[in-house]
């Protein structure tokens, strides 16, 4: 039916039915009335004329007579999708039709006669069903954002063939089941993607463990966030082979086992979350990792102990957050004179003794939670005015009861 109405318009437009002079190829012509009859809200600049690259329509871009770009981001589009056409623009190199939730249905598996494409930028729609396999025909491509859409099923190995990727976004989908590796019956997977800076993964109902095979020294990967998912078993030792990686969040999953101990050696990284898991085992070593700026290890079932070193040793470090575990002993007095520190986070907890944040409290100190800990008396500077929080402490049914810093 599709190709029905296209050779319709086709013939509609040599018959002269279009009497005007146009500049832009007759087939992208045809499939560009199409996407304008088919879709609501489409700029007003596509009712001025028929010839899209002639008289230019917002949004599409032309090279002499053929559309190479449709950027139509957050116009406020409505209706089932029409990507079956927009798969006859055969010299399109970049297709964004983003942020416009009223776009609803499947995704075409026609997109996958696009071989110029290098962008395809569908986030942030209503689109639903499966990714189709046909995307990793697409060898140009190198932007790939799916993201905050309804899409379910699997992940599909044949993403693995994009061989130049380097931004993948899967996030905030319903999409199941385990992270494709490759294997000698399966010529496709995650692990294949070495160009790849960017996996983002989060939010969606993935489960499995993490593969060993998924990681290597040769991947550039920047940043991987797999949080917000159904993820089993312990993280794999060969994600410590990453050296690129700069962000890790691997919160909000069903993650056990010791945290790996070369993870340290990821010396990059400037944010790491691993909080609401069921981690065993030590406190992972964190020390020499000097570009961390944010760590989250909450409510996990780290062994009881002290505050490691690296808390009071970290220079970047500007956010510490680790609540519900169990810490004990006093909280380091360095910690609060690290230059950076913004946030620390250590309720529920169980810190005892004197809080002591000594006499070099960091300029940009904006808020210690320490709430339900076994705190019994404080030493802090009088120019101290950010928020503190002591309330569930001993020190609170002293004479600080009816401070802020107990309420």
């Amino acid at each position: 039916m599709a190709n029905v109405r296209l050779l319709l318009f086709l013939a509609l437009y040599s018959a002269g039915i279009h009497m005007i002079s146009s500049l832009t190829d007759r087939n992208d012509a045809a499939v560009m009335m199409i996407l304008r009859d088919g879709w609501q809200n489409t700029p007003s600049s596509w009712e001025h004329s028929d010839d899209p690259c002639g008289v230019p329509w917002e949004g599409v871009n032309c090279t002499g007579a053929r559309v190479t770009e449709l950027s139509l981001s957050a116009k406020g589009l409505i209706g089932k999708p029409t990507t079956g056409y927009i798969g006859q623009l055969d010299e399109l190199t970049s297709l964004d039709v983003s942020f416009n939730p009223g776009l609803t249905g499947p995704i075409s598996l026609r997109i996958s006669f696009l071989l110029k494409l290098t962008t395809l930028n569908l986030a942030g729609c209503s689109f639903s069903g499966s990714i189709p396999d046909q995307l990793g025909a697409l060898e140009q491509l190198t932007f790939l954002a799916l993201n905050s859409n309804n899409l379910t099923g699997t992940i599909p190995a044949a993403l693995g063939q994009l061989s130049n990727l380097y931004f993948l976004d899967l996030s905030d989908n319903q999409l199941t089941g385990p992270l494709p590796i490759s294997n000698p019956t399966t010529p496709g997977g995650l692990d294949l993607l070495l160009n790849a800076k960017h996996f983002h993964l989060r939010n969606n109902q993935l489960s499995g463990s993490i593969p060993p095979g998924l990681f290597s020294s040769e991947m550039t990967l920047i940043h991987l966030f797999l949080d917000g998912n159904k993820l089993t078993g312990a993280i794999p030792m060969t994600l410590g082979l990453v050296q690129t990686l700069e962000m890790i969040h691997l919160d909000r999953n069903f993650l056990t086992g010791t945290v790996p101990s070369n993870l340290k050696k990821l010396t990059n990284v400037n944010e790491l979350n691993l909080a609401n898991n069921n981690f065993t085992g030590p406190l992972p070593d964190l020390t020499g990792m000097n570009s961390l700026y944010y760590v989250d290890l909450s409510n996990n079932s780290f062994d009881p102990s002290e505050a490691p070193l690296w808390f009071s040793t970290l220079p970047a470090l500007a956010d510490l957050v680790m609540e519900y575990g169990s810490l004990q002993g006093t909280v380091p007095e360095k910690l609060f004179s690290l230059p950076e520190l913004q946030q620390v986070k250590l309720k529920y907890n169980m810190f005892n003794g004197t809080l002591n944040m000594g006499d070099n409290i960091s300029l940009q100190l904006e808020l210690v939670d320490v709430q339900n800990n076994q705190i019994s008396q404080l030493v802090i500077e009088e120019e101290y005015k950010e928020a503190l929080m002591l309330k569930g402490n001993p020190i609170c049914s002293g004479g600080l009861s009816n401070t802020t810093w107990c309420q």
